[in-house]
């Protein structure tokens, strides 16, 4: 129920359309409800003649082919019924005179001279009926989608937006393919669930109570064999939502891992074909695609299951009313005929909404299931969040500092001890040590991917925490090892995140980044699309449009993953150069996988299981004969010390 009304929430924006289409289905109802009262004139013009004739009998005298006579032959049969059904005379009486009174009203609305005419009434009141009836089912229609689609959008929006606040943290957890089923499959499901719960309850509870009421109108008696069969519906009903709702989880992670593993194996595939795993993949695939059908299949029976128990209790109790009503009406003679043939056909007419309101319940309980997924996601808090105080910056004027910075990630070991660096403003600080030894994580707390554990950053003295986040980032450029395009064109790759970035100003950033050259000579320029990823580029091509990207931005501070080591030769020695471009005039920490890249920096730390273990420029830790000599005389063993 709770996430029920949370869903609810998204439509509040669209209660005009709601409420409008609302009234639609109210009129569609009693349009529906209008339609059983034609039965009435229809069955007393068809039976006329076989009326007049017991008038006769019974020495009533009547012109032929009038419908008032017939009227009154059945309003004798009926005063009967209505003085034998109940010793409550008075209540009965008034219930009966207000009935005659409707039947008098609608007969004396079709009445004709002859019985062609009043057919004539009837068959054009029914062409009207429905035509009108049509449109408001169309119009109803029509808003709900509007409607529908809508909520669907606000969720997706809604989603994305959630997952790109979360910090870094949540994605270490989650799979790709998991959240891209939330935002496709999981709000496909939350949408049958809006139309089921937002269109055909109302609208089938509608009309179900609208058909019990003519049935209680008719004969209270009759009805209540109708009501003894919905308790068993009822429950039907619910049992079998209760296992929809269990089933439909096991159905979403099943797809989940279906998306994940596409995803993967389509991501992945230069490594796939590579190792030769083509089979293992498909196989991988193939499991969780056959789990998939197997727990749908499950679903799908169970479900099909409601529409014919409920279809067979309905029978039994139509089944009951036939004998019962064909006794009061052929035996002891207490209801007429034709209204007996308007309960009969008010009765059958409320099987084919409770058929569709058992439908509407499974797809809530699926679409409830789902709900619940995407509310999962939607009430993740980010880890790392602006605080309720956060000042803006604009500028860099003096130093970053980390003072005595711890961190871990979740509960595990420290992956950063006992940090104390200063950075100041216009240096070069490189970060060297073994794989493992923390480097990216002292990079990633500086644009507070994440936060320190104990400790803080500061800049210009100021504790990042209390930074508005964006304005921090908006300081920093950052070039990671893993380069990130997107399936876009050069030019907009170079200027993420600049909007209104003019061409010229896009050239320059190539320029210095040494990718213009090879810019140009792609068939469509800068406005050439390089796939996903930038797959259509060399690995050399890729990291200098992330340098000239970096280069546009022109941040006063650079975090630089330095990324040349699988680079060839060539391409190496252009990335190198478009490197020089960047660091000019800039505050730059960078992470040398290559020791020959930093010899010109200012002063460099190496770190060792999460520690500093020594500081100092390149000459000096190179005459310390410590760990960083020990690295650096690892990759150059066979070359003269530079």
């Amino acid at each position: 129920m709770r996430n029920y009304l949370r869903l609810l929430r998204f439509v509040r924006p669209y209660w005009r359309r709601l409420l409008a289409a609302l009234v639609c289905m109210t009129v569609f109802a009693v349009l529906s409800g209008a339609s059983l009262g034609m039965i009435l004139p229809f069955v007393n013009v068809l039976f006329e003649e076989h009326v007049l004739i017991e008038e006769r009998a019974r020495g009533g005298a009547g012109p032929p082919g009038d419908l008032g006579t017939a009227a009154q032959g059945s309003e004798a049969v009926e005063g009967r019924s209505g003085a034998e059904d109940s010793p409550e005379m008075g209540v009965v009486g008034s219930v009966q005179g207000l009935k005659d009174q409707v039947r008098e009203r609608l007969l004396d609305f079709f009445r004709s001279d002859t019985a062609g005419g009043a057919l004539r009434k009837i068959s054009l009141a029914l062409i009207l009926v429905f035509l009108v009836k049509g449109v408001f089912g169309y119009l109803q229609s029509l808003l709900m989608i509007t409607v529908e689609q809508g909520v669907i959008r606000d969720i997706r929006d809604a989603l994305f937006r959630r997952i790109s606040e979360l910090s870094l943290s949540f994605f270490h957890g989650e799979r790709t393919g998991r959240l891209i089923s939330r935002i496709t499959s999981d709000v496909t499901l939350v949408r049958r669930a809006l139309v089921a719960s937002l269109a055909n309850l109302f609208r089938e509870s509608l009309l179900t109570l609208l058909y019990l009421g003519v049935a209680i109108w008719i004969s209270w008696k009759m009805a209540l064999i109708t009501f003894a069969v919905l308790p068993p519906i009822v429950i039907v009903m619910a049992r079998i939502g209760q296992r929809l709702r269990k089933r439909s989880a096991r159905i979403q992670e099943r797809m989940a891992d279906i998306t994940s593993t596409l995803e993967e194996g389509i991501a992945g595939i230069r490594v796939v074909k590579a190792f030769g795993m083509e089979d293992y993949e498909r196989r991988r695939f193939f499991d969780h695609t056959r789990s998939y059908f197997r727990t749908y299949v499950r679903m799908e029976l169970l479900g099909a299951l409601a529409g014919p128990l409920i279809e067979y209790l309905g029978v039994i109790g139509i089944v009951v009313i036939l004998w019962y009503g064909g006794r009061q009406v052929l035996v002891t003679e207490t209801v007429s005929p034709d209204w007996f043939i308007i309960f009969l056909a008010a009765t059958l007419s409320t099987m084919q909404p409770l058929r569709k309101l058992s439908k509407a319940n499974n797809e809530l309980q699926v679409g409830m299931a789902a709900a619940g997924r995407i509310f999962h996601i939607l009430d993740e808090k980010p880890a790392v969040e602006n605080a309720p105080d956060a000042v803006r910056i604009d500028r860099f004027r003096d130093a970053i500092r980390y003072e005595d910075v711890f961190f871990r990630y979740d509960s595990g070991r420290d992956v950063l001890r006992d940090i104390g660096i200063e950075i100041r403003k216009g240096e070069v600080l490189a970060v060297v040590g073994p794989s493992g030894a923390g480097k990216s994580t002292l990079l990633d707390l500086l644009p507070r991917f994440y936060d320190p554990t104990e400790g803080r950053i500061t800049l210009d003295g100021t504790d990042l925490r209390k930074v508005e986040i964006g304005s921090l980032r908006a300081l920093m450029g950052i070039v990671t090892q893993e380069t990130i395009l997107f399936n876009d064109t050069v030019g907009n790759n170079i200027a993420y995140g600049l909007e209104g970035a003019g061409r010229e100003e896009i050239e320059a950033a190539a320029r210095a980044a040494m990718a213009h050259e090879f810019i140009e000579q792609m068939p469509e320029g800068y406005d050439t699309v390089i796939g996903e990823r930038g797959v259509k580029l060399s690995g050399g091509q890729r990291q200098r449009i992330a340098i000239a990207r970096a280069i546009l931005k022109n941040p006063p501070i650079l975090l630089f993953d330095e990324a040349t080591s699988s680079l060839d030769t060539e391409s190496e020695r252009l990335v190198q150069d478009a490197i020089e471009h960047l660091l000019e005039g800039r505050t730059v920490l960078v992470i040398a996988h290559r020791l020959s890249t930093v010899t010109n920096a200012d002063r460099t730390i190496v770190l060792d299981e999460g520690r500093i273990v020594e500081t100092g420029t390149h000459q000096e830790l190179m005459e310390r004969g410590g760990l960083y000599r020990h690295l650096y005389d690892m990759q150059f063993r066979d070359e003269p010390e530079r």
